[in-house]
């Protein structure tokens, strides 16, 4: 039991014995810099159990911990606030066992706790990841790292959209476009002339933007030629053979799909390129391809549970209205499937897949928030249980101020242009900086990539994942302030610290407390909590911000306190285990986040 839940049995016990009723919660908060104290208790939202004086009754129930509690000195009333001064034996006691332990603030999964899956990514093969899947990535990615710290056991997905009229697109415009070599044969990532589109997903985007060029030039033509605008879109002769592909690829045309997987590997190839980049990886995937019919038997066994109706032209509904929703259709009239049937039955796929799952986090942007509504609710009226243990990561749009970034496109930011501006705007700060001195090139760049990714990464995840973000990549790559090279720099000062402790600093001491050694050490102990707080509500931003708190702390320990000049041998040598373990608490928090750290800057 730690120090928090011993306080909150004796308070509640303190004022059944005091007033004769029971309080069912107690509210804590850290006590203010201002007053004396290492945690407060809040009176106020007891006088709703026992009318008077606030100031009084934080008197009265400071009176009976300090005679209740050992571990509670003194305590002093500031209004409706009852601070209380905590031995410091507590903090050495704690800080004793957390330096020893290398797993500090994670919890190994049980065998008797359902597994979590985890959806991040989730691309369309017709063009490569941009902006919005970095977030998406990150925030996956994170979520997953930190609910596998907390105790679960966890499975990274995605669902690769391979199929469909965009990929068609895709394919036909390669079919028609595409250079030949001197060998007759088409370019492909191998052998194009361009460097930039021998990464197989650029290519490929490259034909689907080619195809939208010359679909909008036949519009036009049409136009001309005395079509309205919404014939001349439907009618462009463009269109139609891309429609007629995506019919044969449907039928199973043997030459159509041959083309079909060999584009899809140049892509897959690519995104593995730009994931390896990102930090990010999966553990099992999933195919548009294959699961796209998952769900219509599904539907027919919801027919016969009265869950779903079918309409006279055939298609089948299902009535949400009773839910405060509308009618959601789950099979055409042609018996095709929509996408809301093809997530029913993958969802089910999976726990079939993996029978220890018992939830499942579907990484998907705001725009979505109704389509999930509506998913999760069905599933519930097919009777799964594990229905009630589904989340929408549900997370806002990322712009850019304008002018700050080209994409290749013209519309959209490219994922690996992005990062590698991260990159170069990590080397150009730098360099103005100037301390670098000693570094080889490849040192200089592996510190560039680290510095820029983490900027990126950290400048995302610190913003709770239902807002939108406005990222300016510069003012993220700042070593003042709470942002991600701040922190690095941090670690790597705690690192140069810890190089130039030329002595023992392994024994256990025992010594009387600097504030601001204490501040330090409460902020460490608030580490598992924050796990677990970040896991329970999908927000690495809890994990991000705690990390900047309590770098803030030691920089302010750090000013106040010596560490290495400090001539009390014991002083020292807790000073040295309390900076190092300050570092591993960082680099572990970076590490939920898909975040490194550099040993020296």
């Amino acid at each position: 039991m730690n120090i928090q839940n011993t306080i909150e049995t004796k308070v509640k016990e303190g004022f059944l014995a005091l007033y004769k009723t029971e309080i069912p919660t107690v509210e804590f908060q850290a006590t203010r810099k201002e007053f004396e104290g290492d945690i407060t208790v809040v009176v106020f939202p007891m006088l709703r159990y026992k009318k008077g004086n606030p100031v009084q009754i934080g008197e009265d129930l400071g009176n009976y911990l300090v005679e209740n509690i050992t571990e509670i000195t003194r305590y002093n009333v500031v209004k409706g606030f009852l601070n209380l001064v905590i031995d410091n034996a507590v903090y050495t006691t704690f800080f004793n066992t957390a330096y020893q332990n290398a797993n500090f603030g994670f919890v190994s999964p049980k065998d008797d706790v359902k597994a979590i899956m985890v959806e991040y990514s989730s691309p369309n093969t017709n063009k490569p990841l941009h902006l919005g899947h970095v977030r998406n990535n990150l925030l996956g990615y994170a979520v997953a790292e930190i609910t596998k710290a907390s105790g679960k056991k966890v499975y990274k997905t995605q669902i690769i959209n391979d199929r469909g009229i965009h990929i068609c697109k895709s394919m036909l415009a390669w079919q028609k476009y595409a250079p030949n070599g001197s060998d007759g044969q088409k370019e492909t990532p191998e052998t194009t002339l361009n460097l930039e589109l021998k990464k197989g997903d650029k290519l490929v985007g490259n034909y689907y933007v080619k195809f939208d060029q010359e679909y909008k030039k036949e519009i036009v033509h049409l136009i001309a030629n005395g079509k309205t605008e919404e014939e001349a879109k439907k009618e462009a002769p463009l269109l139609i053979e891309a429609q007629q592909m995506l019919l044969k690829w449907e039928a199973g045309d043997v030459r159509i799909l041959a083309l079909w997987k060999e584009m899809n590997s140049w892509v897959y190839s690519g995104f593995e390129i730009t994931y390896k980049n990102m930090g990010v990886n999966f553990d099992t995937l999933y195919y548009e391809s294959n699961t796209y019919l998952l769900g219509k038997d599904v539907v027919a066994q919801g027919i016969e549970k009265g869950v779903f109706y079918k309409k006279e032209d055939g298609s089948v509904w299902c009535d949400l209205t009773d839910d405060g929703l509308d009618e959601k259709i789950v099979l055409r009239s042609d018996g095709t499937a929509v996408y809301m049937t093809q997530d029913i039955g993958t969802a089910i796929q999976r726990v079939k897949d993996f029978p220890d799952v018992g939830g499942m986090v579907y990484t998907v942007g705001n725009e979505q928030d109704y389509h999930f509504q509506v998913l999760f609710l069905i599933l519930k009226k097919l009777g799964f249980n594990w229905s009630q243990q589904l989340h929408h990561l549900s997370y806002g749009m990322v712009d850019l101020p304008s002018g700050k970034m080209k994409s290749r496109e013209g519309t959209v930011v490219d994922a690996d242009e992005l990062m590698q501006e991260m990159t170069d705007t990590a080397k150009e700060i730098s360099e103005e900086l100037g301390k670098l001195e000693g570094y080889s090139e490849h040192e200089k760049n592996a510190l560039y990539k680290t510095i820029g990714l983490g900027a990126l990464k950290y400048f995302i995840l610190k913003v709770d994942p239902k807002k939108r973000i406005l990222f300016d990549p510069k003012s993220s790559v700042d070593f003042q302030g709470n942002t991600g090279p701040f922190i690095q720099y941090t670690y790597a000062r705690i690192q140069s610290i810890v190089r130039k402790a030329n002595f023992d600093y392994s024994k256990v001491v025992a010594v009387d407390l600097h504030e601001k050694e204490k501040e330090l050490l409460k902020q460490l102990e608030l580490y598992p909590a924050t796990i677990q707080q970040a896991a329970a509500s999908y927000s690495p931003a809890v994990i991000a911000n705690y990390t900047y708190d309590l770098v803030k702390e030691f920089n302010s320990f750090y000013q106040n306190v010596s560490i290495l000049g400090e001539e009390d041998l014991d002083k020292k040598i807790f000073r040295v285990q309390l900076a190092k373990k300050v570092a591993d608490t960082i680099k572990s928090a970076f590490s939920l986040l898909g975040i490194e750290v550099p040993e020296r800057m």
